[in-house]
């Protein structure tokens, strides 16, 4: 999820949009990481980082970013701010990540780490309008730590939103479909299964 918002403040506002702009046609950010596993280059935030630096005393402008929490429940998100500034005016584009804290072999230091790089890099992306398709999380290539990031920003179905699930499930409707938009426990999927199964077998 991303928005793009501006923050005008006087008539310049119009120059930094051009300087953005010429920016955004002419970063090429290299994807300097190679995941062995998946047998993929991938993007780093600090390869856009790098790749900007040398447009910031030529057009006059500075890059920053900025994080905070903004939800814990059901998951911790986290908020990436990718900022471009004038000195005067400022144009921003946002990025929101969930925060797995039960990912096995990472303390929770680490977990929320993961989090803010993949967070700021999409948020950098967002104000550069530079294309991930090829990355580490798109559907060509596995990403295990990516799909339970994902997977962790899901919220928990509720009792009354499960009670409809398994309504929509005895119908004849997709478990799929439910996973899709809610986190759901063993138990809760088990549950939805064998609901699914004994309607299947009294049709």
């Amino acid at each position: 999820m991303c928005n793009y918002r501006y923050t005008p403040k006087t008539k310049q506002m119009k120059e930094l949009n051009q300087k953005l702009a010429v920016i955004q046609t002419k970063l090429k950010a290299k994807k300097s990481s190679y995941n062995s596993f998946g047998k993929y280059y991938f993007r780093k935030s600090e390869d856009i980082l790098e790749a900007i630096k040398p447009f910031l005393i030529e057009q006059g402008v500075t890059v920053t970013i900025n994080e905070e929490i903004i939800a814990t429940d059901p998951v911790p998100t986290m908020q990436s701010t990718a900022t471009i500034s004038d000195g005067e005016n400022a144009i921003h584009a946002t990025a929101l990540v969930g925060v797995d804290l039960n990912q096995k072999g990472m303390q929770t230091a680490q977990q929320f780490g993961a989090a803010s790089t993949y967070g700021k890099k999409y948020a950098l992306g967002n104000l550069l309008l530079i294309d991930d398709t090829e990355d580490a999380d798109s559907g060509a290539k596995p990403s295990g730590a990516v799909d339970k990031i994902k997977q962790a920003a899901k919220p928990a179905i509720t009792t009354d939103q499960l009670a409809k699930a398994i309504e929509y499930v005895a119908s004849g409707g997709s478990i799929d479909a439910i996973k899709s938009k809610y986190k759901l426990t063993a138990g809760q999927e088990k549950n939805l299964n064998g609901k699914s199964q004994h309607d299947t077998t009294k049709a």
